[in-house]
């Protein structure tokens, strides 16, 4: 490897924080994402289909945000009309069991985070924003 190709990788692993990586990989839609195409390649329509709740435009910018990242691939076939398939990539094969742990503890778990964010409310005021009570620092 040539200094000038290390001058180029040290720039590209700056321009890509860890606090960016994390936000995307752990994003709304990202998790939900990856999570099914970790079960094979799916097409648009079918990604679309399967995810609650998401809608064509978050849909199409998470996949074109993966896509950038190296976590998704995406193929386009010459048909009439083209179909295009998406597919986790060799990268995202290794994000996907802590990924899936992480949205599995979550299904889990949302009734008890719920819960506990209601008694929090309840007893501090229910403010949108987080209330620090009086004599707790933080």
């Amino acid at each position: 490897m040539s200094p000038r190709d290390i001058e180029v990788t040290d720039q590209v692993i700056d321009t890509c924080p860890i606090r960016d990586l994390l936000d995307q990989v752990g994003g709304k839609w990202s998790v939900q994402v990856i999570e099914e195409l970790a079960e094979g390649p799916r097409r648009f329509s079918e990604l679309e289909r399967s995810i609650e709740g998401v809608s064509r435009r978050m849909l199409t910018r998470t996949l074109r945000s993966l896509e950038r990242d190296g976590l998704v691939s995406r193929t386009v076939y010459a048909t009439v009309p083209p179909s295009v398939e998406y597919a986790v990539t060799p990268l995202a094969t290794d994000l996907v069991v802590p990924l899936t742990a992480l949205a599995d503890w979550a299904r889990a778990h949302r009734a008890d985070v719920a819960a506990a964010r209601h008694a929090y409310d309840s007893t501090y005021g229910g403010n949108e924003q987080l209330a620090v009570p009086a004599g707790r620092p933080f």
